[in-house]
């Protein structure tokens, strides 16, 4: 089995305000990004490798790489336009270490700026992609969600036992993956034209193939740091 991880850092936190990205901003002393790396580093997870953008590449290897001995970073590549861009640059720069005799290969795609994923999540995720080829960890949502007309007006409100928040990393089979992104950016101004906007990877497969996309348990812990609000409450789920 051979399993890598894709990490996505080529952010540039605008939301968050000030001229530090989000990825980049210290969680107790410590860069954002450091944390998932740190996980994938002392997991099961073979080689990783990183996407950002190319003026970051120096900062990332010398501050949070070599600093902290993150040994399984195998490439730090340069990203793209949007995020579905930046995955089909990581997953092409992980060829090189996916060209093993090994049948099964998965992939990992986490964004960066999620720094309290776990191993056990990570295991659960593992488990599940051997049988299925594809799966996201997310949780269950606590609130109800309204889906909205274009004038702002409630059009339906789903049963909230079947809503799930989706969260990162999502895992696939690599082969699976790979063929379902360049299938998909291939088709890129096609389905901008048809208003479709890709905002995960579950979205890539689901607009490629029927391959189902199983959803596997996260943490409610697992938030993406977007705001200076979810730094803090980031911090404080560190401290528990």
């Amino acid at each position: 089995m051979k399993t890598v991880a894709i990490v996505l850092a080529a952010g540039s936190g605008k939301r968050m305000g000030g001229d530090v990205k989000k990825q980049f901003m210290l969680l107790r002393d410590k860069p954002v990004l450091f944390y998932s790396l740190k996980t994938f580093e002392d997991s099961f997870i073979d080689d990783i490798i990183i996407v950002a953008t190319k003026s970051d590449h120096e900062y990332i290897k010398k501050e949070i790489v070599d600093r902290y001995g993150i040994t399984k970073v195998r490439a730090i590549t340069e990203g793209g336009a949007e995020r579905y861009n930046s995955v089909l640059c990581g997953l092409r720069a992980a060829k090189e270490v996916m060209s093993t005799k090994s049948e099964e290969k998965y992939i990992f795609i986490h964004d960066g700026a999620r720094p309290l994923i776990d191993e056990a999540m990570l295991n659960r995720a593992l488990e599940e992609v051997k049988s299925s080829g594809a799966c996201v960890v997310g949780m269950p949502s606590k609130d109800t969600v309204k889906i909205a007309n274009k004038e702002g007006y409630v059009e339906s409100t789903p049963d909230r036992s079947l809503v799930w928040s989706v969260q990162t990393p999502q895992v696939f089979e690599y082969g699976l993956i790979y063929e379902a992104y360049e299938d998909v950016v291939g088709r890129e101004a096609q389905l901008k034209a048809r208003g479709v906007n890709i905002t995960d990877d579950a979205m890539v497969l689901e607009e490629y193939s029927a391959h189902p996309v199983r959803l596997v348990e996260g943490s409610y812990k697992n938030i993406k740091v977007t705001t200076p609000e979810d730094l803090v409450l980031a911090e404080a789920f560190l401290l528990n």
